[in-house]
């Protein structure tokens, strides 16, 4: 792996509230706390998973990069919309994973009017791009 240099750094928290319903705090006074559950049979489907908002933010991410690229182009972007469509496969050894995320962009213009950004603006989409090289997870459980 390439060497990488470290320009931010923020930490969030979770705690659980009950079953497998947590609250999800924020490294933000301004960010209001998130609640995620998991749906039946564990949870209660109360509030939405950890797939859910992994869906969420790569359409976010890919959506902003869009509008970023294209506000440098001088091409005014509005009402971008996304549709992200997850598949949840099982494994071979019966584990439940994300096995495919699609995404389809709506810009409200034709496309070709974006053809300097379209070969250029997934590149600059963090989450995007590093859930596809895999993120270096470390895992540490105390008392």
């Amino acid at each position: 792996m390439t060497e990488q240099t470290v320009v931010s750094r923020f930490a969030i928290s979770v705690k659980q509230i009950g079953g497998y319903e947590f609250q999800v705090k924020f490294d933000k006074e301004q960010f209001a706390p998130i609640r995620m559950d998991e749906p039946p049979p564990l949870g209660h489907d109360s509030a939405p998973n950890a797939a859910r908002v992994l869906a969420a933010a790569i359409g976010n991410c890919l959506s902003a990069s869009l509008v970023f690229c294209a506000s440098k182009s001088k091409i005014a972007l509005e009402n971008v919309s996304a549709d992200v469509d997850v598949e949840i496969v099982r494994t071979e050894t019966k584990r439940l994973r994300v096995g495919r995320i699609a995404v389809k962009l709506h810009v409200g213009r034709d496309p070709q009017t974006l053809a300097g950004c379209l070969s250029t603006f997934e590149d600059f989409c963090i989450v995007t791009q590093s859930v596809r090289r895999g993120i270096d997870v470390t895992v540490d459980v105390v008392p």
